[in-house]
């Protein structure tokens, strides 16, 4: 009670009692805004990934709860985002008579502070509740590449946690817009291995938005082990996501080197090269190559499967939803009006149901995206995206999904890895006036 009385009026419009939250608290609705009160204008919920940005996560939480109702921040390393949501949604649902309650749902936006796994972690709990009026969602710029971000007009660079950094970031919550954007699903599927089989094909790590499919899902087949995930940015496969495994792989062994934004930029120009990423032709084995890895076929939205030609040279193949890849960088650019009626291509909207598709060559193609109209070879725009993975020279291969990279074992005999990409609804997002991506709509 003393808190709240104590909150600038700016602060009461994000306040969110605690008996909303959860029935736990509710002896706690006397000493507190209630239905005898005017609802907050902009309730928000708060996550934030502690180990993101170095120490700055953890400091983000402390300066968000000292300014707000402690139990409306939540440390993502503490709890899931679905076990949080599942809780105060369910908890929405018991106070349904409760005006003051459910006008805080109606107008309820979160808030989710870390790299770009993590905001797409959150965007999946969200979509898997299915909720009839989904909150927005704004994204804290915490990590290294911070494309999401980016992409809404959020910046990337990390921001102060320090409590002015904070109203200041609250105070454009307010005045943004919301934004639909495509969710891409992808499902992985492959023989599951015989009992006395050395040969595991399944992938060495599961990442927080890929989760095996039970024998109750409509996609579940007998004898296979099949793994559905969600994407909102990018899905890429080949080299670049080499590059950022390894990245993953020694900040895991040594996150006392990784403290701050710049050291890991840093860090990870240096693996780009000890990786052979700008001398692919040289260190680069062509068993790597996009098109000796995977057969790839895309869909159109009228239902068409046609194989898609990839160049021999090309070595990693970026599937963009967003105009933000690469720390900022926009691979597909946007076609001239001859090439656009040529090719039949589109300006890259991000919710318009397609997802463009880039090939790299190496590094120093990918830094053509750094001058004026440069861009990726453009290889298509599609509705569905499938890549079947045969026994080949390669014993592995390196995918990423919005900043969470892993090691893909490949078969060793006749078997087959399937990845296919498919559309998969919306969510709603949060976007300053300044945003980078473009609505169909607007």
């Amino acid at each position: 009670m003393d808190k709240y009385k104590k909150l600038s009026d700016f602060l009461k419009k994000f306040y969110i009692p605690s008996y909303v939250l959860s029935p736990d608290h509710e002896a706690e609705l006397v000493a507190e805004p209630s239905s005898s009160s005017s609802p907050p204008e902009n309730p928000i919920l708060v996550f934030v990934n502690s180990k993101s940005g170095g120490q700055l996560g953890a400091e983000l939480i402390l300066t968000y709860r000292t300014l707000l109702n402690e139990k409306q921040v939540f440390d993502l390393e503490v709890e899931t985002p679905d076990k949080v949501l599942q809780r105060i949604y369910n908890n929405l649902e018991r106070l349904k008579d409760d005006g003051f309650a459910c006008k805080i749902r109606d107008k309820l936006k979160i808030i989710v502070a870390g790299g770009d796994g993590t905001a797409a972690w959150l965007l999946g709990a969200v979509s898997d509740l299915n909720l009839f009026n989904p909150p927005p969602i704004a994204t804290v710029p915490l990590g290294t590449g911070n494309n999401l971000p980016f992409a809404f007009g959020w910046g990337k660079k990390n921001p102060g946690t320090d409590g002015s950094s904070v109203e200041s970031f609250l105070e454009q919550v307010i005045n943004a817009k919301e934004m639909k954007i495509d969710n891409w699903q992808i499902l992985m599927r492959m023989k599951a291995p015989k009992k006395d089989s050395s040969n595991t094909i399944v992938p060495l790590k599961l990442l927080h938005s890929l989760h095996q499919v039970l024998p109750s899902d409509q996609e579940y087949m007998e004898d296979c082990k099949t793994f559905r995930g969600g994407f909102w940015n990018y899905f890429s496969l080949g080299m670049d996501a080499q590059v950022s495994y390894a990245f993953h792989s020694e900040r895991k062994l040594h996150p006392e080197k990784f403290k701050n934004q710049l050291v890991n930029q840093s860090t990870y120009l240096k693996l780009s090269c000890t990786q052979g990423w700008f001398f692919a032709s040289l260190f680069h084995p062509s068993s790597q190559n996009i098109a000796q890895l995977a057969k790839v076929q895309i869909c159109n939205k009228s239902g068409q499967w046609n194989d898609l030609n990839i160049p021999q040279s090309i070595r990693s193949i970026v599937c963009l939803n967003l105009p933000s890849f690469s720390g900022g960088l926009n691979p597909w650019g946007t076609p001239n009006p001859k090439k656009q009626r040529h090719r039949s291509l589109t300006p890259p909207f991000v919710d318009d149901g397609l997802i463009e598709i880039v090939g790299f060559r190496n590094a120093w193609h990918g830094l053509v995206l750094l001058t004026p109209n440069g861009h990726g070879t453009r290889l298509a725009q599609a509705n569905r995206v499938r890549f079947e993975f045969k026994k080949s020279a390669a014993k592995h291969a390196y995918m990423r999904m919005d900043g969470e990279p892993w090691k893909q074992p490949l078969p060793l005999d006749d078997e087959t890895v399937m990845v296919e990409i498919s559309h998969h609804g919306q969510v709603n997002m949060l976007a300053t006036n300044s945003c980078s991506s473009k609505s169909m709509h607007a």
